[in-house]
């Protein structure tokens, strides 16, 4: 029986000094010192010696036992720690090694406007309504007061999907639907969104651009205050001096009409190359809601009037951020565009 003590230990022992990780040593911990291990089996098996020899062996196995297990705990720690050593090093951070810059997102200028926009409208107690890119003939021309041999509607100029359904040519048809659904109530609300046009591409012009429309109707409207409130707008959005004028002007869905010029942004009204020495700038279009459009959004032109605005953002941004070409905004390149942060 001490022979088998001592086999044991001194197997367990040249395994153990070998064992190159910590989990071969958890192996032999419990092949050796387990429920069923080798030395534990010896101690179970004390009870078929005699009453002399039980406290000797018994003895002898807690001693192996004993050293066996002081052996492991020592073995541990000098296999974890080299483990850990080794996992330090394999995932190792060169500190000297530059640091990698991320790129921080930011929003597009036309957003920035558009947002600018809507912003100055709501706090003059307009609502904003949406609609469909895709939209009827009737909505986008017909409701809008265009005759059917109007230039606008030709195939030339708009993107048809058939002859009833089309890429909406302007954000008009948003105000077809708010008067068909608010009628016979009081309406005042700004209608921004994508509209598309077939156009050549240049420096003020493009395929697909963004438009903010306006649209007041209610009892008693005066011409003046569409006047007071796109003075306000103005003044908010480019600064407290610049000036507008009105030039007479024509637009099948507003009577009388007019088109909006502002002082020029770059010279402050002086005369430059980029207002042509005139010291205006084109800005938006405007109007009194023609009657037949009221009528055919459900309202009567005898009790209720109207008037109406529309505005290119991409026109403001040009102004407000004096850009010189539309396909700068539109092209996307980084380097121009992370400028607006």
């Amino acid at each position: 029986m001490k022979n088998l003590i001592n086999d044991i230990k001194e197997r367990a022992l040249e395994k153990l000094k070998s064992a190159k990780d910590s989990k071969t040593v958890e192996d032999l911990k419990v092949f050796y010192l387990g429920k069923k291990g080798e030395l534990t089996s010896v101690l179970k098996s004390l009870g078929t010696l005699s009453s002399e020899e039980r406290p000797k062996i018994g003895a002898m196995v807690n001693d192996a036992k004993n050293f066996l297990e002081k052996f492991i705990e020592e073995k541990l720690k000098e296999l974890k720690d080299k483990e850990l050593n080794d996992k330090f090093l394999k995932e190792k951070i060169d500190i000297t090694l530059p640091g990698r810059l991320y790129k921080r997102g930011a929003r597009h200028p036309i957003k920035i406007v558009m947002d600018e926009i809507e912003s100055i409208f709501l706090g003059m107690g307009f609502d904003i309504s949406e609609g469909p890119e895709v939209e009827t003939d009737f909505n986008n021309f017909k409701s809008m007061n265009f005759q059917d041999d109007h230039p606008a509607r030709d195939a030339q100029d708009t993107f048809y999907i058939n002859d009833k359904t089309l890429l909406r040519t302007h954000t008009s048809p948003v105000q077809a639907r708010t008067m068909q659904k608010m009628k016979p109530n009081p309406i005042r609300t700004i209608c921004p969104g994508r509209v598309f046009r077939k156009d050549d591409i240049d420096a003020t012009h493009h395929v697909q651009f963004h438009q903010v429309e306006g649209l007041l109707v209610d009892k008693d409207v005066k011409l003046s205050d569409l006047i007071g409130i796109l003075l306000s707008f103005v003044k908010k959005m480019f600064g407290q001096d610049t000036k507008i004028r009105l030039r007479p002007s024509f637009f099948p869905f507003t009577e009388p009409s007019a088109e909006v010029d502002v002082s020029c942004i770059f010279c402050g009204g002086k005369g430059c190359g980029f207002c042509k020495k005139s010291g205006w700038l084109e800005i938006l279009g405007c109007g009194c809601v023609h009657p037949d459009v009221l009528k055919m959004g459900g309202y009567d032109p005898d009790i209720y009037s109207g008037w109406a605005f529309g505005m290119g953002a991409e026109r403001i941004a040009l102004l407000k951020y004096q850009i010189n070409d539309i396909r700068l905004i539109t092209d996307n390149d980084i380097r121009f565009l992370q400028q607006f942060r």
